[in-house]
């Protein structure tokens, strides 16, 4: 039996793949180019560096929002101000969100231009009541959020942040990486894997490491006022 031909095949992929190649970028920025992108990439390495959590990236969010001129737009409301073409306004809810607005000369029913992006991030959730002990060593119970690979997380240092609310109703602190100067760590046997390891780990050796058990390790001294430095940690 002869093979089938597939010159016509051929000879229409490689037109498709001329047409489709696209010229790198990168090869026709300037110095001055090149530095802009340099710029904007150090830009986003501070922000993600930054905002861990939805809260911190609605708040670093707003800040950057109010430099670029934007106003609140509950502040505009209570002043009855009528927004015109041009205005740019920003709206939070419930501190987890953020929409900001730019006012076009078209009206709304012309239909609008819609740009969204989710500020949450894989992380380890601490429950509501999360504190227990077990080996000798202050445990943290989690839920972890995101679809984590759970293999990754033995081996990372963990920083705490959150919103500590008091009996009173208030916040007094934005968050509570205060709290961690020394990173704390995945109560996971593992100690240490490396990224190249991680890649070939077989589906056996991953599954043991199960999200239920995602336990922080949170203290491993004693200490009578333990809870009391905490209260006055968050009391600075």
């Amino acid at each position: 039996m002869s093979s089938p031909d597939t010159s016509g095949y051929l000879k229409q992929w490689a037109e498709m793949r001329y047409i489709m190649e696209r010229a790198n970028a990168w090869n026709k920025y300037d110095s001055k180019k090149k530095a802009e992108v340099f710029d904007f990439a150090e830009q986003y390495r501070q922000f993600i560096s930054k905002c861990k959590t939805e809260r911190e990236c609605v708040k670093e969010g707003v800040r950057l929002l109010k430099e670029a001129g934007y106003a609140d737009l509950k502040e505009v409301i209570a002043d009855n101000r009528t927004l015109k073409a041009g205005d740019k306004v920003y709206a939070v809810n419930m501190n987890k969100a953020l929409v900001a607005f730019n006012i076009g000369e078209e009206p709304i029913s012309a239909g609008m231009n819609i740009l969204g992006a989710h500020i949450d991030s894989p992380r380890l959730d601490i429950k509501q009541n999360p504190l227990y002990e077990e080996t000798g060593l202050v445990l943290l119970d989690t839920h972890y959020y995101g679809g984590i690979k759970k293999y990754q997380w033995v081996a990372i240092p963990l920083a705490i942040h959150g919103v500590v609310a008091l009996k009173n109703g208030t916040t007094p602190a934005d968050n509570m990486t205060a709290l961690s100067k020394d990173a704390v760590t995945f109560s996971a046997g593992v100690t240490a894997i490396s990224p190249a390891v991680q890649d070939n780990l077989s589906e056996a050796v991953r599954k043991p490491i199960f999200g239920e058990m995602s336990s922080i390790v949170q203290g491993k001294t004693a200490a009578k006022d333990a809870v009391q430095a905490v209260i006055d940690k968050l009391s600075e």
